[in-house]
């Protein structure tokens, strides 16, 4: 293109991942100068972000020493004052700019002084026609720091745009989208999108091309998750379970602790209708801390040993999967199923035995860590596989499951990270995801209070006073990676705190943190869970899967360093047991404002869906922890935080067209098969499983 050469075109590669055409025509101006618009220097105040005036400039002078030279000017209208100021290319302006002459100046609003500046501000000498040509919208686009220093800011790259759209026809730009869309949703064309997006006529015109761009983004991304998951509900053969036998009828009428949910039965019957189906289930099962999914799975695992086949469920931690196993063992005592526990820490001995007994189908139910996926353990009849934290896992170790079957086994996959439905409708659109929206009843609803640092001792004390009732606490430490020194240091300080607070032989306390060595951090956790110390200080390695229901107090040190979805993790931790149960927020005495709403939202509600769709309005969907990384969520345009009507309406009617023209063969959806196939060699789309 003209006006790049060799060293530009490698910059903008670099820089942008701008290497064609195309990826230039995708670079979005991110806001727009109504350069038509002439303000009056007394307009401006401090909420003045960008302004266009005009005036004399009456006086430019060099001011300051040899270091720290600087040209400054003066431009006045009939209203005021301006101050202009430069630091760069001053001989230049100097022998260029007109002393008495008018300009129109346009540029970035600052304070020096409590008076009104610009600095390197854009100017043109002021004509009739300079006033007259000003009579669209100036796109002004993302550039960096390098690209700047080689003339290519923000502004000469709307120079290239431009001079793009004049090579460019409109079938350059074909069109993706099926006329009776465009028609139903009043859409502009594509080529006309693109060309008011960068060149808008008018405003209405620019947020017209906003609109369908930004639903074409969401549109196409629901259109291929729903062709996978078709692919996998047509073309996954999976294992049938065509009866509810005795052991699920067995357990379900004698031997169920509790009245099930309403959720727990809806998400039951769902499963039951998957594996009955002769296609492999693949389910994503979302439930609050304590909703009771640990029966769901059980269930499910009797279920599938009715038919004939055998079960295993997968945990990211020791702690975590021997607390899985305990309470099936628990509530399995009085059943002819055999169930075993196989972790990194499990002996030859016992490991030898359980390979055995998995290899002749004595072994029916298999709970563990990574250690199920090792290549030595093999099931004779593998037919559903249950994987609880599933953000924990790499996709390539999850994959390792489904090669323990000739045909795969059903896939249960659980979170207790609450995620927003939005969310989950963009990135896991491929699954068939349920929702466990009810607390069992029994469950303890758990106060929750923000302290500032200053009120520390009342802290203490009220724990001091759980303590004689003979109840536990928590006191947790952030740990943030990039500062783990520091941290642990600060753990450290607060270990000695708390022993200040609390002094042994009287109250005894376990500490774990990354740095132990595993054997450590079991024996320490061991003593908090028997009731052998009262409290436990820890980082964030509680959050998932620690079950002590004595423990009525959650103490967050530095809350504010937290996030929402991390704060309600911690908060599960306690309400487990009859008692009433307490999270204090302890905080610097100064926090920012994102700081201050993520502890109102606390203090303010239990229910985790609230929080983590909270969660994502404050943080944006780019770190929610325990979602998928891999790129379906990089829209350009859109954002599943601020557009979510757009989300809706376009995943109904791509789920409206995949269910009348499964194939996309249609005359009508023929642009778009060929689109997406075009499409199809450039994007990698991974999928969860």
């Amino acid at each position: 293109m003209k006006g790049v050469g060799p060293q530009r075109a490698d910059l903008l590669k670099k820089e942008l991942n701008i290497f064609t055409f195309g990826d230039l025509l995708n670079h979005f101006p991110y806001r727009h100068v109504d350069k038509t618009k002439v303000n009056l220097i007394e307009e401006i105040t401090s909420a003045t972000d960008y302004i266009q005036v005009a005036g004399i400039l009456s006086v430019i002078e060099l001011v300051g020493h040899k270091h720290s030279k600087r040209l400054v000017g003066q431009l006045a209208d009939k209203s005021g004052f301006l101050e202009l100021v430069w630091f760069e290319g001053v001989s230049w302006l100097q022998k260029n700019l007109r002393q008495g002459e008018a300009y129109l100046v346009y540029g970035k609003v600052s304070f020096f002084q409590g008076h009104p500046q610009i600095v390197h501000p854009e100017m043109e000498l002021l004509t009739e026609e300079t006033i007259e040509g000003k009579n669209y919208l100036e796109p002004v686009y993302p550039s960096t720091e390098k690209l700047k220093a080689k003339g290519l800011g923000g502004r000469p790259i709307g120079k290239l745009t431009k001079l793009l759209f004049t090579l460019l026809r409109e079938k350059d730009v074909p069109e993706n989208m099926p006329s009776t869309i465009l028609k139903q949703l009043k859409l502009l064309p594509r080529f006309e999108a693109y060309r008011q997006i960068h060149f808008p006529e008018s405003l209405e015109n620019y947020e017209q091309a906003i609109r369908r761009l930004k639903f074409e983004e969401f549109f196409l991304s629901q259109l291929r998750l729903g062709l996978l998951r078709q692919k996998r509900h047509r073309f996954s053969k999976g294992i049938v379970f065509d009866k509810v036998g005795e052991l699920f009828n067995n357990f379900y009428g004698n031997y169920l602790p509790f009245e099930l949910t309403g959720a727990q039965k809806r998400v039951i019957k769902e499963i039951r209708t998957d594996t009955a189906r002769g296609h492999q289930m693949n389910r994503l099962l979302q439930g609050d801390v304590g909703s009771g999914k640990t029966i769901v799975a059980l269930l499910t695992m009797l279920l599938a040993i009715d038919n004939g086949y055998q079960a295993c469920m997968m945990a990211p931690t020791e702690i975590l999967a021997q607390q899985h196993y305990n309470s099936i063992l628990e509530l399995l005592k009085d059943m002819p199923v055999s169930i075993r526990l196989l972790t990194g820490s499990t002996k030859a001995a016992q490991r030898k035995e359980i390979i055995e007994m998995l290899a002749d189908e004595t072994l029916k139910i298999l709970v563990g860590t990574h250690a199920i996926i090792e290549e030595a353990v093999q099931f004779r009849n593998l037919g559903l596989a249950i994987v609880d934290e599933q953000h924990r896992f790499g996709v390539a170790q999850r994959a390792k499951l489904w090669e323990k079957a000739e045909i795969p086994p059903h896939i249960l996959v659980m979170t207790a990270t609450p995620i927003p439905r939005t969310l989950a409708m963009t990135a896991y659109g491929d699954l068939d995801y349920s929702i466990m929206d009810e607390m069992p009843p029994g469950r303890q609803l758990i106060t929750t209070v923000h302290r500032y640092e200053n009120k520390r001792s009342q802290v203490m004390d009220f724990v001091k006073a759980e303590i004689a009732k003979g109840r536990q606490a928590y006191i947790i430490f952030p740990l943030i990676e990039e500062s783990s020194k520091l941290d642990y240091e600060n753990l450290m300080k607060g270990y000695e705190n708390v022993k200040a607070y609390f002094p042994e032989p009287r109250y005894w306390i376990s500490m774990v943190h990354g740095r132990q060595k595993a054997e450590q951090k079991r024996i320490n956790m061991h003593r908090f869970v028997t009731g052998d110390t009262q409290i436990m200080v820890s980082t964030t390695v509680v959050e998932v899967g620690v079950n002590v229901p004595n423990a009525t107090v959650m103490v967050v040190e530095s809350a504010e360093r937290f996030g929402l979805s991390q704060l309600h993790q911690l908060r599960g931790r306690v309400g487990r047991g009859q008692e009433k149960s307490y999270c204090i927020l302890l905080s610097a005495n100064d926090v920012g404002n994102d700081a201050r709403e993520r502890m109102s939202v606390m203090t303010s509600t239990n229910d985790g869906f609230l929080i983590a769709e909270k969660d994502l309005d404050l943080r944006g969907p780019g770190d929610i922890e325990g979602t998928r990384q891999s790129g379906e969520l990089n829209f350009k345009l859109a954002s599943i935080v601020k557009d979510r009507p757009i989300l809706e309406t376009a995943k109904n009617i791509a789920m409206k067209i995949l269910d009348e023209d499964p194939d996309l063969g249609s005359a009508e959806n023929l642009l778009l098969k060929n689109f997406l196939m075009r499409q199809k060699n450039g994007t990698v789309w991974s999928r969860i499983s």
